[in-house]
């Protein structure tokens, strides 16, 4: 986990860094109407096989796309500062649970490297939120932990329920693109193609975390109902607040 002052430094260079508006726009669906009017003329036109157009998101598509970006970025950031904070106390107590988190852990390094690629890639402004969710994410990993075993997979459990509820919307949003574009005969950009594909994977590897919580007693934290309520309500406003600042 040695990796985390790395993942630091990088929001917090991206936080400073001046947006660039001229600077180079890399995916098709993001680039400007005239060079975009320029490509899709070139795909009907400069092949045999006659490729359908490509589907041109509007302004207010691309803004939601931006914010989807910088909220995951925000959020797998999040995660790994709370499982840096869980472990030492949960391995120390419950040794066997050790693979488990790093496990988990070394999905959500993941997850942050994929988004901290695509917010620089494509020139997006992370949150200004940064040093408050690093408190945040800090003292609820380490408080959980502390309370015991069962908070600390509670705390997992309902991070994991609002995420994975989170990406499921993303995913839904494209996949409505999609059928827009193939009512329109157009098809998406492949690499909103795969960016679609990626949301899809990294959802599923954070079901599978809230399936391991269960798995290991979350459900038996004490108090139960408001600690999980608290962490889910606290998860809704963050990415409220993200998906803005």
């Amino acid at each position: 986990m040695e990796s985390i002052p790395l993942f630091r430094r990088y929001a917090l260079a991206q936080c400073r860094r001046p947006h660039r508006v001229s600077s180079p726009i890399f995916l098709d669906f993001l680039a400007p109407t005239a060079l975009r009017a320029q490509r899709r003329h070139a795909s009907t036109t400069g092949s045999s096989g006659n490729p359908k157009p490509r589907y041109i998101l509007n302004q207010e598509q691309r803004e939601y796309l931006d914010s989807a970006l910088r909220v995951n970025q925000a959020g797998e950031l999040a995660a790994t500062l709370i499982y840096t904070a869980q472990t030492p106390q949960i391995v120390r107590s419950h040794p066997h649970l050790r693979p488990l988190m790093k496990h988990m852990y070394d999905q959500e390094a993941g997850h942050l490297k994929t988004f901290n690629h695509l917010v620089n890639k494509h020139q997006i402004r992370p949150t200004a939120m940064y040093p408050v969710w690093e408190v945040a994410a800090t003292f609820l990993g380490w408080s959980t932990a502390a309370l015991s075993r069962e908070a600390a997979m509670a705390c997992t459990e309902a991070v994991e329920t609002e995420i994975g509820s989170h990406y499921n919307d993303q995913v839904r949003e494209i996949l409505s693109w999609e059928a827009d574009a193939e009512r329109r005969g157009e098809e998406l950009d492949e690499e909103l193609k795969e960016m679609l594909a990626t949301f899809r994977r990294i959802r599923d590897e954070e079901l599978e975390h809230l399936d391991h919580a269960v798995a290991h007693d979350s459900k038996e934290a004490k108090p139960y109902d408001p600690l999980v309520d608290a962490i889910r309500f606290g998860c809704r406003t963050a990415i409220k607040i993200t998906e803005k600042i």
